[in-house]
């Protein structure tokens, strides 16, 4: 008979519908009798156990939420019937042991990457433009545009010829067929940012962007940077430099920085631009891959739209990839800290460092405090897709978004902008937004981000690539564009989270050695910096 419940840890007292299951179905599941009281849609939890109101619920073994009123064993675990509650965290509690993953397969192989003059391996070789103030946000637009269609020898888009055929009342499907863009160059790619920063806001802002991009121009991934600065703006061009020299002080790679205020008119900047621009992007065009060790990858590991599957398929395969990382001497890099709540006390036990273990505590709290003071919660951090999917809590979309990080020691935590310069998993300070923790991981120097969904999203990086991973196989079937692995094999049981993990290694090879993600294909170059503000 198919299976059609889960308890992912021993001492749960919910399982997971792995099937839309129909009220008054009768279930026999691990040595008890279960009747079904009411219609359960799939990624749902049900009680195994009756609940008085403020009993514990526990999932994945760790206090989820607790009932707000009685809940019979069958009954539906709901936003109706459930609150948010999590455990509190005391320091470190006991001694941490752990005994790495069998990995003879992987400790000698390697990827095609960018090597760079400071040791570090690139898994793309981008040049990459970006303004230090929003203020020259149109001449970056007005460089991209020039760029992108010299150097891609880009045709008309589908789209615009799909516009093009209903403006001329022509058949749509005769006209929507696009060559492929040939590149000029082989081995160097221009990437584009803009923002809404720099100036008008609070100076730490500024700085903490200047931090963000300094951490973008030392990324392995990218072979040099065109800055635009407007000249007036809080974010000076000392700044930049200044935040540079801290992350990357022996820096080798060519920046051209570029003042407006000070160089005339628009066109005169932009021929200079593009002039000397081009010459540099030739030089970095010299640049090619060759063989690296696995250890020289650092994977940063995000999940956004996650449904109820996300933390038994897709998140525990990243964290035995984490795993596998650690014990290669490679890096992953664990952020979205309003997703690690109420798996405080786990992480601090896995710190090395008992310091990093009070810092990341500290930074929880300075962060819990300023988004309370705002009038809100890490509780309010589900969204209404995560709620529709089974992620009631957020405490129990924590649990299973932390399975991301594996089970190995967390060797370095970090706060935001802060950059990875330790083998093994960091804990680094992000929101659990997904634009603005990709966008934290690439500049804290994540060659590689596995991003896990359930629901589907498009997000990408314009420097790092992006691996969507989805949660189930119908998500997959669904949105082919933008989804380039699954794991829905684990929910079915016909793989192992451990056999999965190692068909998702074999293609992060592949794309650290060149291979386009969807995301790459489709253009998705999401760049939003985290303001010191509320954002969960």
């Amino acid at each position: 008979m198919e299976k059609q419940l889960i308890k992912v840890h021993p001492n749960d007292n919910v399982a997971v519908a792995l099937k839309n299951i129909t009220k008054g179905t009768p279930i026999e599941f691990e040595q008890q009798s279960i009747e079904v009281l009411s219609d359960v849609k799939a990624k749902h939890k049900i009680a195994l156990t009756t609940f008085k109101t403020d009993d514990k619920i526990i999932m994945y073994g760790v206090l989820v939420g607790s009932a707000s009123q009685p809940i019979k064993k069958g009954e539906v675990i709901t936003t109706e019937n459930v609150k948010h509650q999590s455990e509190k965290v005391f320091g470190k509690t006991e001694k941490f042991t752990w005994t790495p993953p069998e990995v003879s397969q992987w400790k000698d192989r390697e990827f095609m990457g960018y090597h760079r003059a400071d040791g570090q391996v690139g898994t793309r070789n981008v040049w990459l433009f970006f303004p230090l103030v929003f203020c020259e946000n149109r001449n970056i637009e007005v460089l991209k545009e020039v760029f992108e269609k010299e150097l891609l020898n880009q045709n008309v888009s589908k789209h615009q010829l799909l516009l093009r055929s209903l403006l001329n009342n022509s058949d749509p499907s005769q006209t929507t067929t696009v060559d492929q863009a040939v590149p000029v160059f082989d081995n160097v790619e221009v990437q584009f940012i803009t923002h809404q920063g720099g100036c008008g806001g609070i100076r730490q802002d500024s700085e903490s962007l200047a931090r963000l991009l300094a951490g973008y121009v030392n990324n392995p991934n990218v072979a040099g940077a065109t800055v635009l600065s407007l000249g007036c703006q809080n974010l000076q061009i000392r700044i930049f430099k200044d935040a540079l020299n801290q992350v990357a002080p022996e820096n080798t790679k060519p920046i051209l920085i570029y003042e407006q205020q000070q160089m005339g008119t628009v066109d005169n900047m932009l021929n200079t631009i593009i002039t000397e621009s081009f010459e540099a992007i030739k030089m970095a065009n010299e640049i090619s891959r060759k063989p690296a060790p696995i250890s020289k990858l650092k994977i940063g590991l995000e999940c956004g739209g996650s449904d109820g599957f996300s933390g038994i398929s897709a998140n525990p395969t990243l964290g035995h990839i984490s795993d596998i990382m650690a014990a290669v001497g490679g890096s992953a890099i664990l952020s979205e800290f309003p997703e690690l709540c109420g798996v405080e006390q786990e992480l601090v036990n896995r710190c090395v460092e008992e310091a990093d273990g009070k810092r990341f505590l500290e930074l929880m709290k300075a962060y819990e405090k300023s988004v309370v003071d705002a009038g809100s919660g890490f509780d309010m951090n589900p969204s209404p897709g995560n709620i529709k999917d089974g992620l009631i809590t957020d405490a129990m979309k924590s649990a299973g978004a932390a399975k991301k990080g594996g089970t190995s020691p967390v060797s370095q935590v970090l706060d935001y902008t802060e950059y990875v310069t330790k083998p093994g998993l960091t804990l680094l300070c992000t929101p659990g937004n997904d634009v603005e923790s990709t966008t934290a991981m690439a500049g804290s120097g994540a060659n590689i981000i596995l991003f896990t969904t359930g629901l589907g999203t498009p997000t990408g990086n314009p420097i790092t690539p992006v691996i969507k991973v989805a949660s189930n196989t119908e998500l997959a079937e669904k949105m082919p564009d933008i989804i380039d692995f699954e794991t829905g094999a684990i929910i079915r049981g016909e793989q192992t989270i451990e056999q999965t993990a190692d068909q998702l290694m074999e293609y992060i090879l592949e794309v650290a050695s060149g291979k386009p993600t969807k995301a790459m294909e489709l253009n998705q170059n999401d760049f939003i910096p985290w303001k010191r503000g509320v954002s969960l």
